[in-house]
């Protein structure tokens, strides 16, 4: 089947998304625009992950557990999981690789954790836009772990992207998809080597995708789209 998605979205717990971008206004964009699947990735952190969950399933639209890491080589990874325990489990091993300096608001953006009615229940403490002291081989790995499957954010971006910071993806990983910023040229080499995700990196309501980007999958469930990551398919 034919199911649209957008696998790169930030809520209102990420430093940089707007505050606007709470649980229900996610899910009920991403309804509207006719969706299928999405996955709300921020930064370093899913704590957002379980509401939205339970919202997307109220609406018919499939949620990818998913995180942003911002690596010790400052490039940005995302990772999805196969149900919320992994996700969990990867967020509670993640935990000793953080750095412990207290978010400022006033500088950096709110971070915060929201409930089913979109009402704050906390704000996360820590500064989630400080990388996260962890190599991208060992993210790998831990990710893996979980049962899980990283792609390289935005490769072709000129800052926090691998092309950007290393000059090169890493043969070690073994990927099969990267996303790309459609805003950027994207070099011919990597059209030829892996399959392309295609997201919004949407940090408020109206960047939120269209119903342009799809996968062809067997049945709409997460496991389903967590096997098409690590294989090449056709997107």
């Amino acid at each position: 089947m034919k199911l649209f998605y957008d696998l790169h979205i930030h809520s209102c717990l990420s430093p940089c998304g707007s505050d606007e971008m709470t649980p229900n206004n996610i899910v009920n964009m991403a309804y509207l625009k006719g969706l299928n699947i999405i996955s709300v990735t921020d930064h370093n952190t899913g704590k957002n992950c379980d509401v939205i969950s339970r919202l997307g399933k109220k609406n018919g639209i499939l949620v990818i557990p998913g995180m942003e890491i911002q690596t010790k080589e400052e490039v940005h990874i995302l990772c999805y999981f196969p149900h919320l325990d992994a996700l969990n489990a990867f967020e509670v091993e993640l935990d000793q690789y953080r750095i412990q300096i207290p978010n400022r608001p006033e500088k950096f953006g709110n971070q915060w954790i929201m409930d089913e009615d979109d009402i704050k229940v906390e704000d996360y403490p820590l500064a989630l836009i400080l990388s996260v002291n962890i190599g991208l081989d060992q993210l790998n790995v831990l990710v893996e772990k979980y049962g899980g499957v990283i792609v390289p954010a935005h490769v072709n971006k000129s800052s926090n992207s691998m092309l950007s910071n290393l000059g090169f993806i890493p043969e070690t990983l073994d990927l099969k998809y990267v996303e790309v910023f459609m805003s950027a040229p994207v070099p011919k080499s990597i059209l030829d080597s892996y399959d392309i995700l295609k997201n919004s990196d949407a940090h408020s309501l109206g960047q939120i995708s269209e119903p342009e980007n799809s996968m062809e999958l067997k049945e709409k469930t997460i496991n389903a789209v967590i096997d098409f990551l690590k294989r090449r398919g056709t997107l």
